[in-house]
């Protein structure tokens, strides 16, 4: 992975942010230039209409691509120091002019977004072999009430193919049995069916159904 897609990997740019911050149409790609080093090295970011970001640094005497950024067995005084301030001015890129994207589909993304505004709680990401299942917890304690995968069709729905996002929640018992047969909701995958069901986050139900649904499993917490 590239030092820009790492650090940009769960984000989406916003145009206009990214022209007021700096950034000039070159085409169809966004551009941005920015000296540092006192004025030895020279970033340049490109980023396209549809969202792929590259960047390279010069060295400006030689007017040459800085190419040690890229070896990671590089690990001097100096070739550190330019890695650090090129990150951090890709960091201040993404802090003013991109937009954190957790999730792969729309849906999840919106939920996401809901959950952020209404209870202040982000995702976490605790598993390096899974790393689209996100968690959300109680703040106050820290106990799970939300967490949405990016799994195959097959695990939920018999002989479906391709991956989808989906949203685990702790619901009534009592009710899950008839929750079930509702298109869109599902025994919860890789957790107690008795007490969690797992929903589809592909537009099958709307928002509103489900964050009504993420209030009654917060309220568990």
């Amino acid at each position: 992975m590239t030092i820009e897609n790492d650090i940009f990997s769960r984000c989406t740019a916003n145009h206009k942010k990214l022209i007021k911050y700096g950034f000039y149409k070159n085409g169809n790609e966004f551009k941005y230039e920015k000296l540092f080093m006192n004025g030895d090295f020279k970033a340049i970011i490109n980023i396209s209409d549809k969202g792929l970001i590259s960047g390279m640094v010069y060295d400006v005497e030689n007017n040459d691509e800085y190419l040690p950024l890229r070896i990671e067995e590089q690990q001097g005084a100096f070739v550190g120091e330019v890695r650090k301030l090129y990150k951090k001015i890709l960091l201040d890129i993404k802090e003013n002019c991109f937009i954190e994207k957790y999730f792969l589909s729309p849906q999840s993304n919106r939920i996401a977004e809901s959950i952020i505004n209404k209870y202040g709680d982000k995702p976490v990401f605790m598993w390096e072999k899974f790393p689209d299942f996100g968690v959300f917890k109680n703040s106050k304690s820290d106990k799970w009430y939300a967490l949405i995968m990016n799994i195959n069709r097959s695990k939920l729905i018999k002989n479906a193919i391709g991956n989808f996002d989906v949203l685990n929640l702790k619901l009534d018992k009592d009710k899950i049995p008839e929750l079930i047969k509702k298109d869109g909701i599902y025994p919860a995958y890789h957790m107690n069916k008795k007490y969690w069901v797992s929903v589809s986050l592909d537009d099958t139900l709307n928002d509103n159904e489900i964050l009504n649904f993420i209030d009654e499993s917060y309220s568990y917490t």
